[in-house]
């Protein structure tokens, strides 16, 4: 196959298998009598059209970001990692901990706690299926498929018989003290006037001073902190002595080993890095919008991870653009649920379909656009 353009390998393929993506989509809208652009409209304003679907699209997006680089740098160590929910589980539990059974004068504080707790309990628990492959040979693949649910039975016996309120029957943690609440977007200053912007008309309050109320999004500080892992992340993998050892490991284990490179060192490594950026997660979630431990605090994340790297291409800046992507998929889908006939279970066909255009088919794609760019290839090696 011919070899494609670095720009083309990195744009034009996920682009196209976007498009590809779109048009089976508005297939099976056909197919069940419904209209693909009316649809389309529906997601594009109920998931940006408002200051309630930014909030939400970037909400979920911060999740992804999370569970989309540990599954990235996983992946860079030849480690596919399918344990990020199960990890990000075990992350809420060591953010309900800090928040619940430690006294902090100040949410700042409680939110470093918290995060340092959270990425431990999913480092840590990323850390056992690592082990295992390191030194058992058993498959990454099949324990940390088993961990995730392990985590969930887990979860709920915690959450049953340790940490439920006497006399609740929701099984979830007590809720939180209200200073320890993470600022949201809309008490920050320099984007209330952005929310403003985006509300629909005559739908902005008044308080009884006669300022402006701003709609309540449940997009929070997190999502900074998710950028910053990613800019962390990047000069990890590409500009520190340890990355450069996590990728020639997962490029060529043999060849890494001969170098005097650790297989036991980097798979552990980078098992527990992508533990606890599953784990980190869980400020979002857990501390950032419900407040209180739930049975299902993942929300999936830690699955859509894996087709939010690939998207990615495993980089980082990729990273980020595939996970608003899904964020918009996740509140758009939300919105057609609510707000038309369309059952909001076709949420699920729009991601499986760019997964599997993104995923599955990427190397059809390449192929494709391999058999556009071999001429243009031929002319320039007989010109030279």
């Amino acid at each position: 196959m011919t070899k494609l353009p670095k720009w083309a390998d990195l744009a034009l393929v996920p682009i196209i298998s976007l498009v590809l993506a779109a048009l089976c989509a508005a297939l099976v809208l056909l197919a069940i009598g419904q209209d693909p652009l009316a649809a389309l409209a529906v997601m594009v304003n109920g998931a940006l059209g408002s200051a309630s679907g930014w909030g939400y699209t970037l909400y979920y997006a911060t999740s992804f970001i999370f569970t989309g680089l540990a599954v990235t740098v996983a992946f860079h160590g030849g480690l596919f990692n399918i344990g990020g929910e199960g990890q990000a589980l075990l992350g809420g539990l060591g953010v309900a901990l800090a928040c619940l059974f430690i006294p902090w004068p100040h949410w700042s504080l409680a939110l470093i706690g918290a995060a340092v707790l959270g990425m431990a309990f999913g480092g840590a628990w990323a850390a056992v299926p690592a082990y295992l492959q390191a030194k058992r040979g058993s498959h990454i693949v099949i324990t940390t498929i088993m961990f995730n649910y392990i985590a969930a039975a887990l979860m709920v016996y915690l959450l049953v018989d340790f940490l439920r309120p006497p006399g609740s029957m929701d099984p979830a943690s007590a809720r939180f003290a209200a200073e320890l609440s993470l600022p949201k977007f809309h008490d920050m200053p320099f984007l209330q006037d952005f929310l403003l912007k985006y509300d629909p008309e005559g739908a902005v309050k008044l308080t009884k001073d006669g300022l402006p109320q701003y709609q309540r999004v449940p997009a929070n500080i997190t999502f900074f902190i998710a950028l910053a892992c990613a800019y962390l992340v990047w000069l990890l993998m590409w500009h520190t002595r340890l990355g450069y050892e996590i990728r020639a490991f997962g490029k060529q284990e043999k060849a890494a080993n001969y170098a005097g490179i650790s297989s036991f060192k980097i798979t552990m490594t980078a098992m527990m890095i992508s533990g606890a950026l599953s784990g980190l997660m869980a400020i979002n979630n857990v501390m950032g919008q419900s407040e209180r431990l739930l049975q299902n605090s993942a929300e999936g994340a830690g699955f859509i991870g894996i087709a939010v790297a690939l998207m990615g291409r495993n980089h980082p800046v990729g990273v980020i653009l595939a996970a608003v992507l899904f964020g918009f998929l996740y509140q758009g889908g939300a919105a057609l649920g609510m707000n038309t006939t369309i059952p909001v279970e076709l949420r699920t066909v729009l991601q499986g379909l760019v997964i599997l255009f993104t995923g599955a088919l990427n190397m059809m794609v390449a192929q494709m656009l391999g058999w556009f760019f071999r001429p243009r290839a031929q002319t320039r090696k007989g010109g030279a």
